[in-house]
Formats: structure tokens, C-alpha cells, sequence
């Protein structure tokens, strides 16, 4: 198997619109991919301002990308209600899921169906307990699994920073394909919207 090395964030919308493209390299047998969450927000509330920008960011990645952002989802963010982004505790969730036995591209989907769809408020431990619930997770499995991972969440995304300084990663999504001793960056951008050509291209890169 070829290793991939994925830079993302559970809250960058961009990697929400290569979902479909590391899903295709998931379902592969060639391919075994090592993710690195980056912590793109430390939990705050996002101003006005830049609430615009994530509307029009969101609308040119559904043009692109052909994925879908759900009412709720959209009614947080253009609504006078204070909207929060947190990386962090939905990063937590994320190695949570696997300690229970789900693999991580299909855990990383359900996070961000219940933030891009859903409108769920990832920032809230009641809200990924809601999400647990709805995975069929026992609350106090679930909570199991979120004190477990909470320590090793927090030092991977500080190992993750020093990475992509090293590896020259500026923004999320970043994917690197190791081709013996090559490290390759991929061009997925243009690939948006087309996971059967994005497989093929990355498989052309190893002949």
C-alpha cells in the first residue's frame, strides 16, 4: 500500500469539498492514509465580517466541488446569533470515533455532515454527544473515549503544526502522496468534484 499524508481541519470547508476525493482513496486498496488535523480555530466566535466571507467561500465551493451545505447549517451562519468554530473539541471527536471502532474518513464525514448539514454546534460536548446518540455510541462509551483521546488530540495538533511547518503546508486541505523515498504534493484542486479522475490521477503518479 501507498501511504497519503492528509493536512486538514474538521471546520475548513475546502476539506469538506475534498471529502468525496479521500473517500475514493479510502475505499482503494492502494492507499493507506495518515491524517494530520491542524487546528485551523481555536474556539472563538466568528464576527460579521468574516461570516460573509464563509457565505461566499461556501457558495464557490458548492459550484466546485458539488457537495451540499444544509439549512441549519447555513441559517447559523447568516443569522444575528453568536456562531462559534471550535477545531479543537470535534478534532477530539474525531480520534474518539476510533478508539470505537470507526475508520477515520467515515468518522470525519459524520463530523462534517453534522456541522455542513446539520448545523450542529461542534463546539458544544452536548452536541457531539447528540452525534454519538445518533451513531448508536452509549453516552458513557462516549464519554470514555473523549477522556481517553483528549490528552493525545491536543499534543497531535501541536506535532501537526511543526509538520506542516517542516513539509511547507500552508492551508488546509494539503495532500502528499510517498511513492517509495518521494514525497509527492498533490494537485487535488482541480480534481474537485471528479473523485473517479482524482484516483486516477494520484494511481498514474505511481508508474
Amino acid at each position: 500500500m501507498h501511504r497519503i499524508h492528509y493536512f486538514f481541519d474538521p471546520m475548513c470547508g475546502w476539506c469538506y469539498a475534498a471529502s468525496p476525493l479521500l473517500q475514493t482513496l479510502a475505499e482503494s486498496a492502494q492507499f493507506d492514509i495518515h491524517y494530520y488535523p491542524g487546528g485551523m480555530i481555536p474556539k472563538r466566535a466568528i464576527d460579521l465580517g468574516f461570516r460573509q466571507h464563509i457565505v461566499q467561500a461556501d457558495q464557490h465551493i458548492a459550484r466546485m466541488a458539488k457537495v451540499t451545505f444544509g439549512q441549519k447549517y447555513q441559517q447559523r451562519v447568516t443569522s444575528g446569533a453568536e456562531f462559534i468554530l471550535d477545531s479543537y473539541l470535534p478534532t477530539q471527536a474525531f480520534w474518539a470515533g476510533q478508539t470505537l471502532g470507526f475508520k477515520a474518513q467515515t468518522m470525519l464525514g459524520h463530523l462534517q455532515h453534522a456541522h455542513y448539514i446539520e448545523g450542529m454546534a461542534l463546539h458544544q460536548e452536548d452536541q457531539l454527544q447528540a452525534l454519538a446518540q445518533q451513531l448508536g455510541i452509549e453516552e458513557s462509551a462516549w464519554q470514555a473515549a473523549m477522556h481517553e483521546v483528549k490528552e493525545h488530540s491536543l499534543k497531535n495538533i501541536q506535532y501537526n503544526q511543526k509538520m506542516m511547518n517542516t513539509w511547507q503546508v500552508s492551508g488546509f486541505p494539503t495532500l502528499f502522496l510517498q511513492n517509495k523515498d518521494q514525497l509527492i504534493r498533490l494537485q487535488h484542486s482541480q480534481y474537485y468534484g471528479q473523485p473517479d479522475a482524482f484516483l486516477e490521477y494520484v494511481t498514474d503518479l505511481l508508474k
